[in-house]
């Protein structure tokens, strides 16, 4: 299945304000074991020569591709801050739906033994079909595939990481875990893994423990946000003492700061980063966006001194790989 839909289009329909950039987001069923697995292709219409980074997104539980390139709203706020960047640095994005786990909601089978709401079908696969789908009919470049997720889309990007690391350039995984009780082996290869996350996410917490809220219930435990970057600076083989940048601070009435902290030093070889939200909940960093008040309730604050999206990409960008023939 194939339906063309000018973004442009899609945001007068919605009611948003019609941006100065544009691109064509198509839908898609690609063949797997469990059934026709959908997704979204962003595709800028401003063509640039030659083959294009890819970057999958993924989904938070509950969520949808459609969330991800901002074509609904979660909650009441949408961005659109992927098909921008896209359109802008002529990049492809492939937005996977997950597949719905007991509880009814859109998932991943990430690596947490104990969150038995998780769905058990192969997403590593779909997300390798995706990979070869993307090279051989959308002009990708195999040396620049990035996977990005949110929330339980960051958890599976971290077991993307580990299974997929010779395929791909670098990951970023914002307000995502690392499970406590890993069904997944631990990382073995060196890879550039960009991390954002707020100290004050009651839902994953920067601590680590308990995942969920009063409406998520049945999914499991994280390790602690700095015990991930840690476990990745070390296969990597980094030094233990970052560089860290304190950014400038905007907005007077924002509770929120954000800290860069950075293993390594060379920015186009493998680096582990730290984007630091300090007060910040539940949400990507965005310097003009403004939560609804019932959200901000759910999520906590959002930092609006940088771009959580913008951020991954100044680290993706400077990225390459040579994958297997």
């Amino acid at each position: 299945m194939v339906l063309r839909r000018p973004l442009l289009a899609c945001a007068v329909a919605l009611g948003l304000a019609v941006p100065a950039w544009a691109v064509t987001v198509t839908d898609h069923d690609i063949a797997r074991p469990e059934g026709p697995r959908h997704y979204l292709l962003v595709d800028p219409d401003d063509k640039a020569p030659g083959k294009r980074p890819l970057v999958i997104l993924l989904h938070g539980h509950g969520g949808s591709a459609a969330h991800m390139v901002g074509l609904a709203s979660l909650g009441g706020y949408t961005s659109q801050a992927w098909p921008q960047l896209a359109a802008r640095e002529h990049v492809l994005l492939l937005a996977p739906d997950g597949v719905k786990g007991s509880d009814g909601k859109n998932g991943w089978n990430d690596c947490r033994l104990d969150a038995p709401t998780n769905t058990t079908v192969d997403d590593v696969g779909l997300i390798g079909a995706l990979i070869e789908t993307a090279v051989a009919r959308y002009g990708a470049d195999p040396a620049r595939v990035y996977v990005y997720g949110v929330s339980h889309g960051g958890g599976m990007t971290y077991r993307a990481a580990i299974e997929l690391a010779p395929r791909l350039a670098a990951v970023g995984v914002a307000s995502g875990m690392m499970a406590a009780h890993n069904g997944c082996p631990a990382p073995s290869r060196p890879l550039p893994v960009f991390i954002a996350h707020g100290t004050a996410d009651e839902i994953v917490p920067y601590a680590g423990g308990k995942l969920g809220s009063w409406m998520l219930k049945g999914r499991g435990s994280a390790i602690a946000t700095e015990a991930a970057a840690d476990l990745w600076r070390t296969v990597a083989g980094l030094p233990a003492a970052p560089a860290t940048v304190r950014l400038p601070h905007l907005h007077p009435d924002d509770p929120t700061s954000a800290t860069r902290v950075v293993w390594g030093s060379d920015p186009a070889g493998v680096q582990v980063e730290l984007l630091r939200i300090d007060g910040g909940g539940h949400v990507e960093a965005a310097r003009n966006g403004e939560l609804p008040w019932l959200l901000r309730k759910l999520v906590g604050a959002m930092n609006r001194d940088v771009d959580t999206v913008e951020e991954a990409w100044a680290f993706f960008k400077t990225r390459h790989n040579a994958p297997p023939h």
